[in-house]
């Protein structure tokens, strides 16, 4: 067999493994593909049917009246009236009709629904109808309420998106939102770097003290150190006569409240490059900056892309500490404040629910396959090596 031939064979276990993977990813996109497709079709749609018959239309019961007593004509010994339960909408056919809200398909598209009282009603499929009473209607007779089951193909709008972006306040909340993630991402991807490079490849005494604290502090939870960090935030801003409620605060937060993951896995990755490259270059008189800055920081990319996902999905998603620190008036509120905002007051509104759902995954979901190719790599480089 040549080498192209074994290349291509998949053995059961590694088929086995393909599968599984190809069914993981299915699982995890089916409902970020329901809520893409949700927030693009018409409000009155997304109340009757799911957003896996998008493509294949609705079918949605609909109350209607039918014409007035001075609209009927007499035909022979009967009077009728006539007219369209689908006015004004185009595309749309009905299926079914009743004249009760228990039975609303009680009767097909053109049959002929005996009402009693000598009454009859036939709905075509187009919308017309013809209601028949072998006597004249009573001019104070109300007109008569039916029930109509109306089949509508697929509407999509971007009208959601619109609404979401500009009426809802959501477009500010994005812009808050980037305000806060991106230079909290950087902040410490910086910091941390420095310190790798220092934990990993400097000698000064108690360096395996910080790497054990370091160490210690990645299991801290967030809520033990959130109420100590704010008291300490808020005395330094009263002392120094700043506000409470700043984006340099909470960039400084989550600075804080990353940086011991960004250190251990930068300084795994770091202390397992070539011990060589980094002697040969003090050998030929590089200081230790320049070292970090043209050797460690193009060789660590992998660690720090990593990194960068992780710190910028968990600052993108966080509502507690932006809450806590920036507050929720309407000029500081992040996407995912405005977001649980809207759960409260606009819980009914799938079609804003969805489009703003959308809008706020569709940044980390961009910088995830956009970085994701680094992810294995700079997490496992450190861990095979070893430092």
């Amino acid at each position: 067999m040549t080498a192209a031939g074994s290349y291509f064979k998949i053995g059961p276990a590694r088929l086995f493994v393909h599968a599984a993977v190809l069914l993981i990813v299915i699982i995890w996109l089916i409902p970020t593909l329901g809520i893409f497709v949700s927030a693009l079709r018409d409000k009155d749609q997304i109340v009757v049917s799911g957003w896996w018959t998008a493509f294949v239309g609705s079918t949605q019961t609909v109350a209607v009246r039918l014409g007035t007593p001075d609209q009927q004509q007499q035909e022979g010994a009967a009077y009728v009236i006539s007219g369209n339960v689908l006015e004004g909408q185009t595309g749309r056919s009905v299926k079914a009709f009743g004249n009760r809200v228990q039975q609303p398909a009680a009767y097909k598209a053109g049959e002929t629904a005996d009402l009693g009282d000598g009454e009859t009603l036939q709905i075509n499929s187009d919308g017309s109808y013809r209601y028949m009473k072998n006597a004249a209607f009573s001019p104070d007779q109300r007109p008569r309420r039916i029930y109509a089951s109306v089949s509508a193909p697929p509407e999509f709008t971007m009208q959601n998106y619109n609404t979401v972006l500009t009426g809802e306040g959501i477009g500010q909340s994005f812009i808050n939102s980037l305000t806060v993630t991106i230079p909290a991402t950087i902040i410490p991807i910086l910091i941390a770097a420095f310190a790798a490079y220092a934990l990993s490849w400097m000698e000064f005494p108690g360096r395996g003290l910080l790497i054990a604290l370091v160490v210690g502090l990645i299991v801290v939870p967030l809520q033990m150190s959130l109420i100590p960090l704010l008291r300490l935030y808020n005395e330094i801003g009263g002392m120094l006569g700043q506000p409470s409620k700043t984006y340099p605060g909470i960039w400084l937060a989550h600075t804080a409240f990353g940086m011991p993951l960004a250190i251990y896995l930068l300084r795994a990755y770091i202390a397992g490059l070539p011990k060589e490259i980094i002697e040969s270059a003090r050998v030929d008189g590089a200081s230790d900056f320049e070292i970090f800055v043209r050797i460690v920081l193009p060789l660590s990319f992998p660690a720090l892309a990593s990194f960068a996902i992780f710190q910028f999905l968990w600052v993108w998603n966080d509502l507690l500490v932006a809450m806590v620190f920036l507050g929720t008036d309407k000029d500081h509120l992040v996407l995912t404040g405005s977001l649980n905002a809207l759960l409260g007051s606009r819980g009914g509104n799938w079609e804003i629910l969805t489009a703003s759902a959308f809008v706020t995954i569709i940044v980390p979901l961009l910088v995830f396959f956009g970085l994701q190719r680094y992810l294995v790599r700079g997490l496992l480089a450190g861990s095979v090596k070893g430092g």
